[in-house]
């Protein structure tokens, strides 16, 4: 099989109401939530797993230090899109992405795919998800004001589900 380009293949959605079962969610309860994928700044999402906590604890007698990995960790983030009506005010359908995330606290749950399938795919049974969660959101933060409007959400996540699939309903 040859490498992908992965232009245009993440697909990013924001549950805002917990899956039935976070580890495996459903088709349905996927597209059920907010499809981020176009609502989102591509060069600075962060969605992945990074290096774990190491666990040194090495033997008296050991020639060599020897570590394991502990705790997973994981870097999170993304940067939205403001989107205005064109009579005034926020647009309340476009602008669903910080609507969903203006609140510090707030609790949802996100999943990513990033395969051979486009981005504005729709979610199927058996579709590899790279990272779920269940995540906690800062305060959507002002950037420089150049641009488009936009604000930047720190997200710590609360727990993750790495490399799991799409059920079936």
């Amino acid at each position: 099989m040859p490498r992908m380009i992965g232009d245009g293949k993440t697909k990013f959605t924001l549950c805002m109401e917990k899956p039935i079962n976070p580890a495996a969610p459903t088709a349905t309860e996927l597209e059920a939530g907010i499809d981020a994928s176009f609502k989102i700044l591509g060069s600075d999402f962060a969605w992945s797993p990074t290096d774990s906590t190491s666990i040194a604890e090495t033997p008296l007698g050991a020639q060599l230090e020897s570590a394991v990995p502990g705790r997973s960790n994981y870097t999170a983030g993304v940067t939205l899109w403001r989107y205005f009506a064109l009579a005034g005010g926020a647009d309340p359908t476009e602008d669903e992405v910080f609507e969903a995330l203006r609140a510090k606290g707030t609790t949802f749950w996100a999943y990513a795919r990033e395969t051979d399938k486009d981005a504005e795919d729709e979610w199927e049974a058996g579709d590899e998800i790279y990272l779920g969660a269940e995540v906690v959101n800062d305060l959507p933060q002002r950037l420089d004001g150049t641009g488009f409007i936009k604000r930047r959400v720190p997200l710590m996540i609360q727990r993750g589900y790495d490399n799991i699939t799409v059920a079936a309903a």
